[in-house]
C-alpha cells in the first residue's frame, strides 16, 4: 500500500493520481479501494480540480488532526505491514508522527516514482497545456497593442495576470515577470516601480494555469524607437541560440546536448558568463518539472514530454534578451517538436 502525501504547496502528485487536490489532502493507494483523506470537504472548484468520481474520500472531523497521520491509521487498521511514503515531502516531525501511529509498520521511501511517471504526458494533458499556451498568447498579444511608455513594470505584470484570467485561465502559472531597461533579460526578475522609457528593452515572462497545467512564454521587445545596433546584435544572437536548442529537441536526445546546442552559440560570442545555469525544464502540473536541460543533466528525452527552451543574456547596467517557448517533444514523423507558444519572435518596436 502506498501513501501519496503532499503538504501544502506541493499538490501535483495528488492531483495527478486523484484528478483533484483539495488543500492538505493525502492519498492512500493500496490493493483495496484508494482513499483520499481530506481535512475539509472538497469544493471541486478549478483551483482544486475535479476528483475522480470513483475515488472514495474521507473528510476528517473539525480539528481532526493531520490527514497523513489519519491515513497511516487507516492502513494500520487494514493490517498493512509495509507502507511506501514520499519522504522528500515530509518534515522530520511529520515522519516521526507517522511512525508513532503504527510502530510495527515498515515505512519505505517511495522516492520520486510519481514525479517520474508524470514526465511523459498523455494527449489530454497536452491539450490542457495547449489551451494554457493559447490563453497566454492572447494575453500577451493584447498587451502589445496598448500604450506602454510611462507604465511601471508592476502595473504591466498585474495587467497581464488579469488578462490571463479574462481569457479563461485559473490564474497565472507563476508570478509574471516584466523587466525594462537595465532589468531586461534578467531571469526571474520581480517587477518594480521602474517606468517604461523610450529605447528600453522590455522582456516579459508569463504563463497561464489551465486545469492545473502550466505553460511558459518569454519575449523581448524594444520600446518606442528603432532598435539600436547593439540591441539587434544581441537579440539575433539569443534568437539563434533558442532556435538551435528547439531544433535539437527529439526523442532520444540527451538533455545536456539540447542545452549545449544553445550554450555553445552564446559561448562563442563571448557571453558564456552571462548565460543562465540551465536552458530549460519540463512543465505540467508544476511550472518546473523533470527533465532539466542543463550542462550536467543526465538522461534522454522521450516523445510527448513538454519542455521550455529559454536562453537569455543579461548585461549588467544595460539590459538583455530572453526568448522562452513551451514545446512538446515529438517524433520527426509527427512533425518534430510541437511549438505551443506562438507569439512572434520578431524583434518588434512597440
Amino acid at each position: 500500500m502506498d501513501l501519496q502525501q503532499e503538504p501544502a504547496g506541493r499538490v501535483a502528485n495528488v492531483r495527478y493520481l486523484a484528478g483533484g487536490s483539495p488543500p492538505g489532502a493525502v492519498l492512500l493507494i493500496g490493493a483495496g479501494d484508494d482513499v483520499l483523506v481530506c481535512p475539509r470537504t472538497p469544493t471541486g472548484d478549478s483551483s482544486e480540480g475535479r476528483l475522480d468520481e470513483t475515488l472514495r474520500h474521507v473528510v476528517l472531523p473539525s480539528a481532526g488532526g493531520d490527514p497523513a497521520v489519519a491515513a497511516v491509521d487507516f492502513a494500520r487498521k487494514a493490517a498493512v505491514d509495509t507502507l511506501a511514503i514520499e519522504e522528500h515531502h515530509l518534515s522530520v516531525a511529520r515522519y516521526r508522527a507517522l511512525g508513532s501511529v503504527a510502530p510495527r509498520m515498515r515505512l519505505d521511501d517511495l522516492g520520486h516514482a510519481i514525479e517520474q511517471e508524470r514526465v511523459v504526458k498523455d494527449e489530454d494533458e497536452i491539450t490542457c497545456l495547449r489551451i494554457a499556451a493559447e490563453i497566454t498568447d492572447q494575453a500577451l498579444g493584447e498587451l502589445l497593442e496598448s500604450i506602454l511608455v510611462g507604465r511601471t513594470e508592476r502595473h504591466l505584470a498585474l495587467e497581464l495576470e488579469r488578462r490571463l484570467v479574462d481569457h479563461g485561465a485559473d490564474g497565472p502559472a507563476f508570478p509574471t515577470s516584466v523587466a525594462t531597461g537595465p532589468h531586461a533579460g534578467r531571469g526571474g526578475h520581480r517587477p518594480t516601480d521602474r517606468r517604461v522609457e523610450e529605447g528600453d528593452f522590455l522582456s516579459v515572462c508569463l504563463g497561464a494555469n489551465y486545469r492545473g497545467y502550466r505553460c511558459e512564454i518569454g519575449r523581448t521587445f524594444v520600446i518606442g524607437t528603432a532598435p539600436a545596433d547593439w540591441q539587434i546584435e544581441l537579440y539575433d544572437l539569443v534568437f539563434a541560440a533558442q532556435r538551435g536548442a528547439r531544433e535539437a529537441l527529439a526523442p532520444g536526445a540527451e538533455y545536456r546536448d539540447v542545452d549545449r546546442a544553445a550554450r555553445q552559440i552564446l559561448d562563442a560570442a563571448g557571453y558564456g558568463d552571462a548565460v543562465a545555469p540551465f536552458l530549460g525544464h519540463g512543465v505540467g502540473l508544476e511550472i518546473e518539472e523533470d527533465p532539466q536541460l542543463a550542462p550536467a543533466a543526465m538522461g534522454k528525452l522521450d516523445a510527448c514530454v513538454p519542455v521550455t527552451v529559454e536562453p537569455g543574456v543579461h548585461l549588467p547596467g544595460r539590459g538583455g534578451v530572453r526568448i522562452d517557448d513551451t514545446l512538446v517533444v515529438r517524433q520527426e514523423a509527427d512533425g518534430g517538436p510541437e511549438l505551443l507558444t506562438i507569439t512572434t519572435k520578431e524583434l518588434l518596436a512597440l
